[in-house]
């Protein structure tokens, strides 16, 4: 069998300042994800951030997974992987300073 892929951009250039949340994808074929943060921009000294990843049978009712990033982020690539979720992904949290970001999972 052929595995699937996919790679779906949930957050393109935006900038994340103090709280923030993703909207929510919806990813139940997949048997794992990675979420893929490209910081782009910061502003503010040394940003940080605390990003945790949600999980939900409906897309509507949420519990964090235990998949996290946090710290300080310079511009570049960071990621979170996860495994064993419902049906839905989200990522949630806050930011210090601000963060110029493209969020997107890769789904398999």
């Amino acid at each position: 069998m052929i595995r699937r892929s996919h790679i779906a951009v949930v957050e393109r250039n935006a900038w994340w300042r103090g709280d923030f949340e993703v909207e929510p994808y919806e990813a139940g074929w997949a048997l794992e994800a990675i979420g893929f943060l490209h910081v782009l921009e910061t502003e503010g000294e040394s940003p940080g951030i605390d990003l945790r990843v949600q999980i939900s049978s409906d897309g509507i009712h949420w519990a964090d997974h235990g998949a996290a990033l946090r710290g300080s982020l310079d511009p570049g690539v960071h990621f979170v992987s996860v495994a064993h979720f419902g049906s839905w992904l989200r990522v949630v949290g806050c930011t210090t300073g601000g963060l110029k970001v493209i969020f997107s999972w890769d789904l398999k």
